[in-house]
């Protein structure tokens, strides 16, 4: 069909597109005059494709219709007039004039909220659902038969902008170009628009949008989200004119302790929090705003408005002023007016309007690597200096300006005062327990209570799954992109490391953990690990697959792999920050947020490690730390299960017995014992047996067994009482069921000779300094393997020999995640590392483990 679009607006110019793509002429473009020098998006596409643009100021004089317009209009030969959005007021003589007449967008559901502020209204009232009608125009207002409806649902916190962007934009393109379709088929019907609900309501303008405080919490919120962005519901308070913006309903778990805003005829005093400002209706419900327009048109935070605006400004490196420049000369192509674009230039008292908002985020979006910036953005920083500043805090991460309070516990120890989290960690900030639970966290060395923890509970799970989804589903997390992703989790690996020493006397005063190996091990392999994932994170992709093709057409099939989404982590204690380093840093780099469960007998380091999170710049809501009791019920959920077990390690004659004997000790006693792979037993070759067990009796005693802070200390305290208790039961049934114990009990490290394999400790795992040693003939390789692999549990496993041949049959035969030859204990963040049978199912470290925490999805096209 010949068509004539007559609007304005970035939505007109989608439709007039999306139009021409559908095969249909457009012969005329009719949209307002250029403004501040600027034109309308759809008059500047209609340009480029050669289509005549007209752009009269007006349509009629004195009510009449101007005949030179109507004219002009007639000559293009229209056969429906398409009008996606317009401002004007078009005469009945072009409204009628085409065969097909004229149909019109309007975004509600017909017939209620006719008028210009639609969307406006289905906020205001409080609409559960909303939509768009696109109906054939007459002399009425809005009145006009239905061609055609779509609804959706209102969510309790949208805006006119959410709603927009979300439905009535995008929908609305599509239900423009089915409604012409339908004209072009014949099939469009014609509906009489019924009077019964029909409402009209006028234009909402700032003198209007005072808020009324004498109504529910709920009613307020309404007026406060109906009237955002334009015009803004408004209050007068502290004398000047305040505006709100982005109100919510969701206060769970907000507490109304804040410093007061008085504000005239409201029912109470209003609050500001470190979440924002809380308000209350007058049923004594809160609703809470979160942004603030001052009367000179300066936005904040609300949760800063006692506090000003932060005069702290960054200094921007080469690159960063390279940047700037860039956005300096968008700024000159979008303000076509102002001959200089200065610091102090601000962007909508240069003559910007909305449509120029979404055109800044665009542009960005372009030079800054796929940034994403809100609108809101935009209106937070109105100034060129401002706008600069919050985009190089975007890219380096660092854009929440909020700030995070965070009560510490502090203790003197190891010639430092740490300073140590104690709250549940959720949605960026630390909170309390939902009744403000708490419990003991006890150092194991002396006994002593080091703070109370809050205690999770199931609400506060709730709570931090919820965070974690919103983070997930509609957070920056989700938005960036993959390298930038890389480079917060370098910047939280480069945070731990400058903070290694506190973290380790963490582990040593929280775990027992000795200092020297939690410097190294626990806090060091921590740091690789997040290195070693941030290096992954732009390097997940899927493949290309060959397909039998559907002729005489072609097909094309591709795997993306993308994140599973939420992700719960159950954290062991004996490696408190390593094995959430272990899981989190894949789980983090594949895409996912997580909610982590910390052992209850040792938090501290999981708390301190959230803190540095928010330093890191990781948003809001990614990572959420839970301490507390735990429990679980089974569902269909993807799972990896890292559960330990009872790793062989055989000892030839023909090895290097020196280094056997030290791998061997290591194998065991390393971590006091607990340690998933410790050797649980080990096989001596039988011409070697009583040299090999004379040699680590010695290693034995030359131990230090002590304070795990001092230097010199080899082997600290059990990580717990209960632990301790359950090591003594362990080594009295192996004596009962005679094994011979031949050194140490309480509980410096014990070794057991004669072992028997129907013996308790030569089948279960000991999770302590425990040395279990059996005999086995010489040369009997294939009837100690047997005996190797005769256990539930194939976590790890080792030989020593220096036979080749022999280390890659054995390697070979024995049924274990992990292998070691020659050596024990060496594992790598590139590294594979995983069980067998009841030991558990999944990878951590290496590729393997990104696995665990991706979904492959496959695409097919045919063409």
């Amino acid at each position: 069909m010949k068509i004539a679009v007559i609007g304005q607006s970035l939505f007109g110019q989608e439709v007039y597109c999306q139009l021409r793509k559908e095969g249909h002429e457009v012969v005329g473009v009719f949209t307002i005059p250029d403004k501040d020098g600027k034109a309308d998006p759809l008059g500047l596409e209609a340009e480029k494709d050669g289509v005549p643009v007209f752009k009269f100021p007006r349509w009629r004089a004195r009510g009449q219709a101007l005949p030179e317009v109507v004219a002009k209009y007639q000559a293009l030969g229209a056969e429906l007039n398409v009008l996606p959005f317009c401002s004007q007021f078009i005469p009945m003589e072009v409204i009628n004039a085409p065969r097909h007449g004229s149909i019109i967008y309007h975004p509600s559901l017909l017939p209620r909220h006719r008028g210009a502020s639609a969307i406006n209204w289905t906020l205001i009232h409080g609409d559960k659902k909303g939509g768009f009608t696109i109906f054939w125009a007459d002399d009425g207002l809005d009145t006009g038969d239905l061609l055609l409806q779509k609804e959706c649902e209102v969510l309790p916190d949208d805006t006119v902008s959410t709603l927009y962007n979300r439905f009535l934009f995008p929908e609305g393109i599509k239900g423009m170009v089915q409604a012409v379709r339908l004209i072009a088929e014949g099939t469009a019907p014609r509906h009489p628009q019924p009077e019964e609900g029909a409402t009209y309501e006028g234009i909402q303008k700032k003198e209007t949008a005072r808020i009324n405080w004498d109504q529910p919490a709920e009613a307020i919120h309404n007026w406060i989200r109906g009237n955002d962005k334009v015009p803004g519901a408004w209050t007068e308070a502290c004398g000047q004119k305040l505006t709100f913006f982005n109100s919510t309903l969701n206060t769970s778990g907000l507490v109304a302790q804040g410093e007061a805003l008085p504000i005239p005829g409201a029912h109470r005093p209003g609050l500001v929090t470190k979440a924002g400002l809380i308000l209350f209706g007058n049923d004594d419900r809160m609703l809470l705003v979160k942004n603030i327009q001052l009367e000179d048109g300066k936005m904040m935070p609300a949760s800063q408005f006692f506090k000003g605006s932060d005069n702290s400004a960054l200094e921007l490196t080469e690159a960063e002023l390279v940047t700037a420049e860039a956005v300096r000369s968008s700024w000159m192509r979008i303000l076509p007016n102002v001959p200089e674009v200065e610091d102090s230039t601000d962007f909508f008292k240069s003559g910007a309007a909305s449509v120029d908002v979404v055109r800044l985020v665009e542009e960005v979006k372009e030079l800054c690597d796929g940034l994403e910036l809100e609108n809101e953005d935009v209106y937070m920083a109105t100034t060129f200096r401002d706008f600069i500043q919050l985009l190089v805090r975007k890219l380096r991460g660092e854009d929440d300006q909020s700030e995070c309070v965070i009560n510490y516990v502090e203790k003197a120890v190891n010639k430092m005062t740490l300073q140590m989290p104690y709250q549940l960690f959720i949605g960026g900030e630390f909170v309390d327990a939902e009744g403000a639970k708490t419990y003991s966290t006890i150092n194991p060395t002396d006994g002593s209570v080091i703070c109370q923890v809050s205690l999770a509970q199931v609400s506060d799970v709730d709570k931090a799954v919820a965070a974690a989804k919103e983070a997930f589903e509609n957070g920056l997390w989700g938005k960036i992109n993959a390298r930038d992703r890389g480079r917060l989790l370098y910047r939280l690996a480069d945070l731990m490391e400058q903070h290694q020493e506190e973290l380790a006397t963490i582990e040593a005063l929280d775990a027992g953990a000795v200092y020297t190996l939690a410097l190294k091990t626990h806090v060091g392999m921590s740091i690789q690990t997040f290195r070693y994932f941030a290096g992954w994170c732009d390097k997940i992709q899927g493949a290309t697959i060959p397909i039998n093709q559907a002729r005489p057409n072609r097909n094309l099939t591709l795997t993306k792999k993308e994140p599973v989404g939420v992700c719960g982590i159950v954290i062991p204690w004996n490696y408190p920050l390593m094995m959430l380093s272990w899981k989190t840093a894949a789980c983090l780099a594949a895409g996912n947020t997580v909610v982590i469960k910390p052992a209850q007998v040792t938090p501290l380091t999981a708390l301190k490690f959230a803190e540095l999170t928010l330093k890191a710049g990781i948003p809001k809501g990614v990572v959420n730390i839970l301490p507390g009791s735990g429990c679980a019920l089974s569902n269909v959920k993807k799972v990896s299960l890292e559960l330990g077990g009872k790793s062989p390690l055989i000892i030839f004659a023909d090895c290097d017995l020196n280094k056997a004997v030290q791998m061997g000790m290591s194998s065991v006693f390393f971590n006091k014992g607990e340690n998933c792979i410790a050797a649980g037993r080990l096989f001596v070759e039988d011409s070697i047996h009583d040299q090999f067990v004379q040699k680590v009796v010695e290693e034995v005693e030359k131990m230090k067994i002590g304070n795990p802070l001092d230097r010199d200390t080899n082997h600290g305290p059990q990580n717990h009482e209960a632990h301790l208790r359950k090591l003594v039961e362990y080594c009295q049934r192996g004596v009962k069921e005679g094994a011979t114990l031949v050194c140490g009990f309480f509980f410096q490290p014990t070794v057991f000779t004669d072992v028997e394999d129907h013996m308790y400790i030569a089948k279960e795992e000991s999770f302590g300094p425990i040395m279990i040693i059996s005999r086995f003939a010489d040369g009997d390789v294939d009837a100690v393997l047997y005996r190797a692999n005769a256990t539930e549990f194939g976590l790890a496993s080792g030989v020593f020999t220096r036979d080749i041949n022999k280390a890659l049959y054995v390697s070979d035969k024995l049924q274990a995640g992990t292998v070691f030859v020659n050596t024990y204990n060496k594992t790598d963040v590139a590294a594979p590392f995983g069980g067998f049978k009841q030991s558990g199912f999944g990878k951590d470290l290496g590729e393997a483990a990104l696995n665990e925490y991706l979904r492959i999805k496959t695409v097919t096209f045919e063409y």
